[in-house]
């Protein structure tokens, strides 16, 4: 008589990844803790927190592929964790610093100031879904829209220099208005940014490019809210313009190739 054996099947193991989710949150905390900063006034600890927190949101995506725990669930996390970090916390960094000062001109400056911040926070969020959407669609070497993240830079470091240098935000509401609007509308735009996920940091590179990295670090330090500001700010402005020097590119050979076709047809018998 022969034993019958039950297979039964294991169940799957509920739960998230530890290491990859412990990077989201800490950028997460670091978005909170910018926007307690701000509330309070403490505009530069909260810009230095804002950048904090890019440097954590950097790191747990690249954990998440070199230890091979992606997930849904962590894709999820981290836009819920970048809308906070680089939506809301220098939108009300912004606000606080300088725009809430345009209530002192009239009622209408002072809608026009709130709504500046609520417009970027929207495009942020706006920028983040269609990035969600788009996963698997586009070409990885370049991004749609300006990064949340530079877009949060852009903000954080021109607060973060002019309060280096003691400059109140009363005095700066229209560059502050002009920025917060500027890059609400880059993020949401269809201007083509280089992502730089093309970089090779596992294989074997150059002791040359190990020395740049070096030079950049001791650039940084050097200055870093200016060097910060000038180059994000370059970063910024590139998608506009690569994007017009690139149509420029397509409509010259696209008059290249209908001056040739005419040639041709002129030659025909």
């Amino acid at each position: 008589m022969t034993n019958e054996i039950d297979i039964q099947e294991k169940p799957r193991r509920k739960g998230i990844y530890l290491l990859p989710n412990l990077f989201t949150t800490a950028a997460l905390f670091a978005g909170f803790y910018a926007i307690v900063a701000a509330i309070n006034e403490h505009f530069e600890a909260a810009a230095i927190a804002i950048f904090i927190g890019m440097i954590l949101d950097g790191l747990d995506g690249r954990v998440a592929r070199m230890t091979n725990t992606q997930s849904a669930f962590g894709a999820e996390y981290d836009s819920l964790s970048d809308l906070v970090c680089f939506g809301l916390a220098p939108a009300l960094l912004m606000y606080k610093w300088s725009l809430s000062s345009l209530a002192d001109i009239s009622n209408l400056f002072g809608k026009l100031g709130w709504l500046a911040a609520f417009i970027y926070t929207a495009a942020t969020a706006l920028r983040l879904a269609r990035f969600n959407t788009q996963v698997g669609k586009v070409d990885k070497a370049h991004f749609q829209g300006l990064p949340s993240p530079a877009a949060a830079a852009v903000m954080a470091s021109f607060v973060w220099l002019c309060t280096d240098y003691q400059i109140e935000g009363s005095t700066l509401t229209l560059p502050a208005w002009i920025i917060t609007i500027s890059m609400g509308f880059l993020m949401v735009s269809t201007f083509r940014y280089h992502s730089f996920k093309d970089l090779d940091f596992k294989g074997r590179v150059p002791f040359f490019t190990v020395l740049i990295v070096v030079m950049v670090f001791v650039l940084v330090s050097i200055d870093p809210p200016q060097i910060l500001f000038f180059c994000f700010l370059i970063y910024a402005i590139s998608g506009p313009v690569l994007t017009l020097v690139e149509l420029r590119k397509r409509r010259a050979a696209r008059l290249i190739a209908d001056n040739q076709e005419s040639t041709d047809k002129k030659h025909q018998p």
